[in-house]
């Protein structure tokens, strides 16, 4: 739309012997972070299933004004880079040619597609989200239409590992809670810890793959320079850059602060427990909003061990969220086969990496998918020390340089680290389903410390599997009395067998995973509460009922949270 060339492929329906060739159902499909557009073998089965497919190569990658590519010298491409799935471009490049295809009549403009995973989860997120408008380069909605006036809509999405808010997901303050209704990343005004391991390979890769800007020319899109300054560390809050980085990531490029006054079209979003980039959060905080202002809305979750590091992604798990996404489409698109289950399936980690997965569980909503609650309650005071942790620890959990989702490391408490154990699971075990939560007396005196936080299995063996991880920025309380502060875990599904100890360790750093803070002090934790939602009903000895959320300042729970209090 704006000269920049977009290398493009399509791939359509054998024509009929008889009767009309087109218009069809469009599926688009969109590649991820490094990728290019789908090749004709990757479109063929959608294709044979009677869909028109379109996949492109994002801007500033490959033939689309690429690094590497020789399209880059071609003047048009002085505007062809990368610029981070921006509302205003990337996603409106594929809009643009959906339309295209609807006016040559090979597409029907109200029955189109999207999906894709992890970067091409976030456009197939971010085009839900707009359903029939699009974005302008000065950042106002307009009415998606083709060239010749046709009124274009999206009609279903099924984002794989998605993220809603990037800044989020990059940077995690920890104020993102699994049963408000509205939880923006700047609710409580912190810039969070950078996901140091994640990120730096991510700008290396597009670094040496793609087109980024010359820095200082572009400041919506000044990947080097906004790199530089994440790396760096704190000060982030009181930084004037800092903070016009965030409002650029929030407004431009995350699906979840798209104008949201309209339902987003229905969504079947799917996450993995063990993807340490992209975690279920993501899709929650989307799906909670989009539960509690539309509540007609089709929306559905899947969760299981899959996506980017250090998910297993095991074939079998794989192909019931693939079965699951063809019925979507057939439905929403096609107007075949019954409707789709609306609510929540999970598949559970498991490990060895051979082993198979539990479930898959049913709930209608995320409220009901854990009906039962294990507690921990420890009221000493504990303190986290500045440099407690230990590297080889680290290391083995770190999604890019470590062991995997069943990688295990020691046991023993760390020295300087604030260490809880609960009592070992009974015999019949419990399943962990969904996100630890921390609720706990703290008092953190410096405005630049974190608290890292870890959910281990510790066997009877003595080998301690990570099984959640969580990054908080606690509330600053220099000269004051400790405050009641909550923070969660990212979710998982996973059995404690007999015999196996949950721990929960807080630590001021997840090094390598996470940056370590620049002026971290000691952090003190006191009268800590530890929440469990697991799959068991309450019986009266190991789940009890679930606590009343602890609900901070400035948020409400969701619909169907408010619901299940009665």
């Amino acid at each position: 739309f704006d000269g920049v060339p977009i290398d493009v492929n399509v791939a359509l329906p054998r024509e009929p012997a008889t009767g009309p060739d087109g218009p069809y159902p469009l599926l688009m499909m969109f590649h991820g972070w490094g990728g290019s557009k789908a090749n004709l073998g990757a479109m063929r089965p959608w294709a044979q299933r009677g869909y028109a497919v379109f996949s492109m190569t994002d801007r500033g990658w490959g033939d689309s004004c690429g690094g590497n590519s020789q399209t880059r010298l071609e003047p048009e491409c002085e505007r062809g880079y990368n610029r981070l799935m921006d509302t205003r471009y990337e996603v409106r490049d594929a809009q643009e040619f959906a339309a295209a295809l609807a006016d040559e009549g090979v597409a029907k403009p109200r029955r189109i597609g999207a999906t894709g995973g992890s970067y091409g989860g976030g456009m197939s997120m971010a085009l839900a989200a707009l359903r029939n408008r699009k974005m302008l380069p000065d950042g106002s909605l307009a009415p998606w239409t083709s060239p010749d006036g046709k009124e274009m809509r999206i009609a279903a999405a099924a984002p794989e590992i998605p993220w809603t808010d990037l800044a989020y997901s990059l940077m995690p303050n920890g104020h993102t809670l699994d049963y408000v209704a509205d939880a923006p990343y700047d609710a409580r005004g912190r810039i969070g810890v950078l996901k140091q391991s994640f990120v730096a390979g991510l700008y290396a890769t597009g670094q040496a793959t793609s087109n980024y800007a010359t820095p200082g020319a572009d400041p919506d899109a000044d990947l080097t320079t906004w790199f530089a300054l994440v790396n760096a560390g704190e000060p982030y809050d009181d930084n004037p850059l800092a903070v016009d980085i965030l409002d650029e990531i929030t407004s431009h490029h995350s699906s979840y602060y798209i104008d949201d006054s309209i339902p987003p079209a229905p969504l079947l979003i799917s996450n993995g427990w063990t993807d340490d980039l992209f975690p279920p959060d993501e899709a929650i905080r989307f799906y909670n909003r989009t539960r509690t202002e539309h509540p007609g809305a089709g929306i559905s979750l899947m969760f299981l061990d899959y996506g980017h590091q250090r998910g297993q992604n095991k074939d079998a798990d794989t192909a019931i969220l693939h079965r699951g996404q063809r019925a979507w489409f057939d439905y929403y698109l096609k107007g075949t086969g019954p409707q789709p289950f609306l609510g929540v399936r999970t598949l559970t980690q498991t490990c060895p990496e051979g082993e198979p997965s539990a479930g898959p569980f049913r709930a209608p909503t995320w409220a009901a998918m854990a009906p039962g609650e294990v507690r921990f309650e420890g009221s000493d005071e504990q303190t986290i020390q500045p440099l407690a942790g230990d590297p080889t620890i680290g290391r083995a959990y770190d999604p890019i340089a470590g062991g995997g989702a069943c990688a295990s490391a020691a046991r023993d408490d760390q020295p300087g680290a604030a260490s809880y154990r609960l009592d070992p699971a009974p015999e019949r075990g419990f399943t962990l389903m969904g996100s630890p939560t921390v609720v706990a007396d703290i008092d953190s005196p410096g405005p630049h410390s974190q608290i890292a936080a870890r959910l281990l299995d510790v066997a009877p063996s003595g080998d301690a599997t990570l099984v959640a991880r969580g990054l908080y920025r606690p509330e600053v309380n220099a000269g004051s009395d400790p405050t009641r502060q909550v923070f969660q875990l990212h979710p998982n599904g996973w059995r404690f067998e007999e015999g196996h100890v949950p721990k929960l360790e807080l630590l001021p750093a997840d090094p390598p995973y996470a940056r370590p803070s620049n002026g971290q002090l000691p952090v003190a934790v006191s009268d800590l509460e530890l929440r469990l939602p697991v799959l068991e009903r309450p019986d009266g000895d190991v789940a009890r009922r679930p606590a009343p959320k602890v609900v901070p300042a400035g948020y409400e729970l969701a619909i169907d949270y408010r619901s299940a209090r009665g």
